[in-house]
């Protein structure tokens, strides 16, 4: 009454269970994952509720859910919809009907490109939040778990793959080789065809019992509250289990069993409540006839007092074995969630592991585009653009067994690979042009440094150099005759920056005006790079000449300096490399 508004913050609760008509919306702030989890909780603001505003009455006609992550949102509203429908669905077309039904009760309002909000439809529902990972996927230069999957199968995987994705630099040094990190991890696991723990019910009612003996409550001594019962089990538990009984999950069981503690008690009670009042409501009746009929009150009393008396027994047994059965299957529950959690923990760690060798093969994913790829590029291509001995330099494996790894262990999801592709190609078609002024993004910003030499030079130490050069050698950017070389190049961006000063330069402007013919110029006559692999070549190549006006002839040369220039002939070396 003192509000007109208010925002209550439920911290984990109010998400099942109850229903608070006042609420016109629920804000997910929470990062919950699990379908059934979220549609509960947003059914929280659904019910009807008839209100009074300014002497009039209205009623609540809308209810909102707003949430700020819009991939988790969508994925579990699509799931939601698919799990609802009769028959699974085995196609595309088939999984957007189901989306629309949904939507006709569940509409779904988001942000378009212009920052407009808008209806969405079935083929966005489906369409967002694989961009949203594609895009996340390319920002993180392919480093992201997004791209992998069923990562939790390698526990029972051929010993072949455990040994491929060992061969992968990981992105951190590894504490020990991951084959032995499984042999050594696995026995103490749990673990079903899927990877996922599943600890065996006879296991968890031995450990249950060993802990906490078996609880029996009789009906002839002062039955325990729930309170005392949730605290006595949580207490034992954390006395036990130590550190490995988290904070969190004390807080949420004790909630949780105290809940569900006091449903029973209440449902019993109130049973017997109303055979209370059914047995009181019958000695009424009783009286009445026998005060009629002229018999003895008193044994009508004794009657219904037995009968009550043995109702209350009945009651008190019935709440001794509910209470007895609450407390073994509470005791069964906290330990199945603590061990659970302790397996899930050791499964983590090893599965981390396999990420971390995992992203740093996705590290050179963004090179290889960059060098090779091309619109047809997917997953399902990927291994026939680059040549094997390139493959090997740069990830440790074989083409031969990343096919294995794609194809045998499934660990790529081709979906979120074949996006992510997309996005990333399309992104370097729109930085092709490096001379758009005041743009300091470029594609190299998407593509990490490799574990190989193929570690780029940073913008800034670029620019630094090409300023030093020009207070070196003054005006050398307006001659047309000056000749620059990069004999090592490692992406081309310090061959970028001079051809830029080049190509701006008023001196070349007013030689060239033509900008076709002032930039085959310097191509043509100004700047030399070499490349000391294949794949830096091409990198530096598909960079430097990504833009529109085609290029006939260059300097650019796959070719390794290095040793001639560490003998000191280096010039020796250069003698008749670019006459072709």
């Amino acid at each position: 009454k003192k509000y007109p508004r208010t925002i209550t913050l439920s911290v984990g609760q109010l998400t099942t269970g109850v229903t608070i008509p006042q609420w016109t919306g629920v804000l997910m702030l929470a990062n919950m994952r699990t379908p059934e989890r979220y549609i509960q909780a947003t059914f929280r603001a659904q019910n009807p509720c008839l209100f009074q505003r300014d002497g009039k009455f209205l009623r609540k006609e809308n209810a909102y859910v707003f949430d700020f992550d819009p991939a988790r949102t969508l994925n579990i509203y699509e799931t939601f919809a698919n799990d609802l429908a009769a028959k699974v669905p085995d196609s595309l077309e088939r999984r957007q009907e189901n989306i629309r039904e949904l939507l006709n009760f569940f509409p779904v309002i988001g942000e378009d490109e212009r920052g407009e909000m808008i209806a969405l439809d079935a083929e966005k529902v489906l369409s967002i939040p694989r961009k949203i990972r594609s895009t996340e996927v390319v920002n993180r230069g392919f480093m992201s778990d997004f791209l992998f999957q069923n990562v939790f199968h390698l526990f029972n995987a051929p010993p072949e793959v455990i040994e491929i994705i060992e061969a992968m630099p990981a992105v951190k040094e590894p504490e020990m080789p991951l084959p032995e990190k499984i042999q050594t991890v696995k026995p103490t696991l749990n673990l079903d065809d899927s990877g996922e723990v599943s600890i065996p019910r006879e296991q968890i009612i031995g450990t249950a019992t060993e802990i906490f003996g078996d609880k029996v409550f009789s009906s002839t001594e002062p039955l325990p509250p729930v309170k005392k019962i949730v605290t006595d089990i949580i207490d034992t538990t954390k006395t036990v289990y130590g550190k490995d009984f988290t904070p969190a999950q004390r807080k949420t069981l004790e909630r949780e069993l105290k809940s569900d503690g006091q449903r029973i008690v209440e449902q019993a009670t109130v049973g017997h409540k109303i055979e209370t009042q059914v047995i009181k409501h019958e000695r009424e009746v009783e009286i009445q006839r026998a005060e009629v009929e002229g018999r003895n009150v008193d044994e009508v009393n004794e009657i219904f007092a037995e009968r009550q008396r043995k109702a209350d027994e009945k009651f008190h047994e019935q709440l001794a074995d509910a209470l007895t059965d609450f407390a073994t299957t509470a005791g069964k529950r906290v330990v199945e969630t603590v061990e659970t959690t302790r397996q899930e923990t050791k499964r983590n760690e090893v599965t981390d592991e396999v990420r971390d060798h995992l992203r740093g093969f996705a590290r050179t994913i963004p090179s290889f585009l960059m060098a090779y790829g091309d619109e047809y590029t997917t997953l399902a291509t990927f291994d026939k653009i680059i040549p094997d001995e390139v493959f090997r330099e740069v990830t440790s494996i074989t083409l031969e067994q990343f096919r294995y790894l794609r194809d045998e262990g499934n660990l790529f999801d081709p979906v979120v690979f074949d996006d992510a592709i997309q996005e990333f190609l399309n992104l370097r078609e729109r930085l092709a042009d490096y001379f758009v002024e005041g743009r300091d993004e470029d594609i190299f910003d998407y593509i990490p440094p490799q574990r190989t030499n193929q570690i780029f030079t940073p913008k800034e130490t670029v620019r630094y150099m090409a300023d030093m050069l020009e207070r070196e050698s003054p005006g050398c950017f307006d001659d047309a005759d000056k000749t620059f070389i990069d004999p090592y190049m490692k992406s081309g961006l310090f061959v970028a920056e001079l051809v830029k000063r080049l190509y701006r330069s008023p001196a070349l402007k007013k030689l060239f005006p033509d900008e076709a013919q002032r930039l085959r110029h310097i191509f043509g006559q100004q700047i030399y790079g070499l490349a000391p692999t294949e794949i830096i070549y091409r990198i530096a190549e598909k960079y430097l000449l990504g833009f529109d006006i085609e290029i006939e002839r260059h300097n650019l040369r796959q070719v390794n300096a290095l040793p001639a220039a560490v003998e000191g002939k280096l010039d020796e070396f250069l003698t008749g490399l670019f006459d072709a």
